[in-house]
Formats: C-alpha cells, sequence, structure tokens
C-alpha cells in the first residue's frame, strides 16, 4: 500500500504543537516520539491492539510511519486509518506494516456526503451504506456522524 496521503486539517486533535512549530524545537526528537505515542494510544482507544506496532512521526513531512503486524488486512486498514485520520497527519508510511493486501479501496468524504450517497457511488446500492459504516468501526461511532476530509475505507462487495 505504501503511502497514503489525508487531509491534515481534519481528524482528531491529538497533537500538542503543530508540526512546523515541533520541526522548529529545540527537542524535536522528543516532541516527535510524544506524537507519536499520542497516535498509538488513540489507535488503542478504538479497540485495536497495539502491542505488536510502532510508530514514528515525523514532523517535517507531517508524517506516520507505522510498522509491525496486524492480526488480519481489516486490522491493518484500521491503524492506517486511525492514524491518518488525526489532525496535523498529511500522510501515512505503511510499507513495513504486514499484512498487505489492499482489498479495500479508500475515500476521502467531502462537504454534502453521507454513507448512503458512498455506497451508491461504489456498490451501485445506496442501501448498503451499512457495509461501510461497519469497516470504519469503532472510529465512526454512527453512520450519520462523518465530517469532510476524514478517509474511509471502502471494503470489496
Amino acid at each position: 500500500m505504501g503511502l497514503l496521503s489525508f487531509f491534515k486539517d481534519a481528524g482528531e486533535k491529538l497533537l500538542g504543537h503543530k508540526p512546523a512549530e515541533v520541526a522548529a524545537a529545540p527537542n524535536v526528537e522528543e516532541l516527535q516520539n510524544q506524537a507519536a505515542d499520542a497516535i498509538k494510544a488513540y489507535v488503542g482507544t478504538q479497540g485495536i491492539d497495539t502491542s505488536g506496532l510502532t510508530l514514528a512521526f515525523d514532523a517535517t513531512k507531517s508524517e506516520v510511519t507505522v510498522s509491525g503486524e496486524a492480526p488480519d488486512q481489516a486490522t491493518r486498514e484500521k491503524i492506517i486509518l486511525c492514524c491518518g485520520n488525526v489532525k496535523d497527519v498529511a500522510s501515512v508510511n505503511s510499507d513495513n506494516l504486514k499484512p498487505d493486501v489492499d482489498e479495500s479501496q479508500w475515500y476521502t468524504v467531502v462537504s454534502g456526503d453521507n454513507l448512503s450517497k458512498i455506497s451508491k457511488e461504489y456498490y451501485g446500492d445506496a442501501n448498503k451504506y451499512n457495509a461501510i459504516f461497519e469497516a470504519n468501526k469503532p472510529m465512526l461511532k454512527s453512520p450519520d456522524l462523518i465530517y469532510p476530509g476524514q478517509m474511509l475505507r471502502i471494503p470489496p462487495q
């Protein structure tokens, strides 16, 4: 899968400093480690076991690098989404996160979207929105709570 881009101004507000502030700070490495720890903790709050994961944050690129092993492809994709749907993260490098089967498609929410509309676009049936909702739980708490800039996993039919 490699490098996946995200809207860095959308998502969970976990980082205490903007990446540019981190990159210019005298203790850059410490702040980047704190950011990586915060993102890893957030992944864990979504019910995903993070014990086999290593995360790094590069403030100069606003990039998270995640490596290790996920139990399956669906969990792998949720890990990538959790990392990328954090405010101030512009990309996620997942080259070293296994397994890498890349079954799903990815969709970035725009203003006016809802899961039914997205389902109609990808599956030809607006009533299959629940497949998208289930594929993105627990990051999505309700099918009605999506926001512009958020990236969603669209599983195969």
